[in-house]
Formats: C-alpha cells, sequence, structure tokens
C-alpha cells in the first residue's frame, strides 16, 4: 500500500513538520522529575468554593489546605496547555511562564502532560500514522490521566481512585517513581512517531 502524495496537503505537511521538531526536541532532553503534579493544585490556589475547575470533586485538603501545599513547594511546571489553566494567583509562583511560542524550547520528557500529548499528536496525524501506534498512544495517555488525578488535589475515593499525596514525602516519592516508568514507556512511542514524521516529509511534494 502506497501513499498518495496529494493527501499530504501542505497543511498536513506544517503539521507534520511541527510535530517532528517538537517531539524531536523532547526526546534530545533529560527528564526534568519532581514537579509533583502541582499544576493541578496551582488550577485551584485561592479560589473559592464555586470557582473550582472541577466542582463536583471535593478538595482533599480544603481550600487553605490546598492553598498551603502550593506555597509550600516550588512550582515547575513547563507545559503551556497546563499553565494556561493555573489561577492568577498561582502564576508568579511557577518557576517558567510558559507560552505557547515556547512549546518546543520548553517541553521535556518528564512532563505528565506532555506524555499525554502523544496520543493528541498521533490523532491529529491519523490516518498517517498506523492504528496501532494511536492505541497505543491512547492506552500511555489514559494511564497517565489516572496518576494526573490521584496526584490532583482533589477527593477521587468515591470513584475508586486513592490519593497520591504529594503533600507528604512518600506520596512526592511515589509520584516521582510513576513519572520515570511513564516517561520510559513513552520514549520509544515518541521514536515511532519521530520515525513515521520522517517518512511523511520524505514524500515528494506533487508538482503543481
Amino acid at each position: 500500500m502506497a501513499l498518495d502524495p496529494a493527501v499530504l496537503t501542505a497543511k498536513r505537511r506544517d503539521s507534520v513538520r511541527f510535530v517532528h521538531g517538537l517531539l524531536t526536541a523532547v526526546r534530545s532532553r533529560s527528564a526534568q522529575l519532581g514537579c509533583f503534579g502541582l499544576h493541578e493544585w496551582a488550577m485551584v490556589y485561592r479560589t473559592s468554593p464555586g470557582d473550582v475547575r472541577h466542582e463536583s470533586w471535593p478538595l482533599r485538603l480544603g481550600h487553605a489546605g490546598t492553598d498551603a501545599v502550593v506555597e509550600s513547594m516550588p512550582i515547575k511546571c513547563t507545559h503551556h496547555d497546563a499553565f494556561r489553566f493555573f489561577t492568577p494567583p498561582a502564576r508568579p509562583l511557577n518557576a517558567l511562564q510558559p507560552a505557547r511560542e515556547d512549546q518546543v524550547a520548553l517541553e521535556q520528557p518528564g512532563c505528565l502532560h506532555g506524555n499525554m500529548d502523544l496520543f493528541k499528536w498521533a490523532y491529529k496525524l491519523d490516518p498517517l500514522v498506523p492504528a496501532e501506534l494511536v492505541a497505543d498512544c491512547f492506552e500511555l495517555a489514559a494511564d497517565i490521566r489516572e496518576l494526573d488525578m490521584r496526584a490532583s488535589p482533589y477527593d477521587l475515593a468515591a470513584l475508586g481512585y486513592s490519593p497520591v499525596a504529594v503533600e507528604t514525602p512518600e506520596g512526592r516519592a511515589a509520584y516521582v517513581r510513576a513519572q520515570r516508568e511513564f516517561a520510559e514507556r513513552a520514549a520509544p512511542l515518541r521514536d515511532r512517531l519521530v520515525e513515521h514524521c520522517e517518512r511523511l516529509l520524505a514524500v515528494p511534494q506533487p508538482v503543481a
């Protein structure tokens, strides 16, 4: 089966080129571990009860306890699509101020959201990449999302999810172990996406 070059429109080539550049940059860096999932805490920092992002679920430590956790540890979020949901008081507390134009420069392979995004990029390139790769990226994203929520400030016991209590040394250690494992699982998927992008970019452009 061969790819019809006409399917690779200029817009699609631009998407492939962006995904390739981003993922190549990410895999050239070492994983930064130890953010402890505080991005979710920063999204509810200094909010009133009616302003909580996922208002259907209570905060495990209440509002004051949640704010105290945010104020007790450095926040090191590198991912724009997480940072953009920080509350205004939380934004200055982050070590970086990631913007959309900083994405290629800042994303790194330890980031939960960056690794979940492998599914987004694979799906965006579908059907130009194998369905098996899209499915593998989805499975990884679903598993990461579970950790993301278990380490969040929300009480999800009613859903059967025990917390990863990052406000404690034990919880932080558990988070880092899981974060490292997900980074290791993500690496070969990222490599496969990069390889497919390179094949697509090597397809000759049709002559106008």
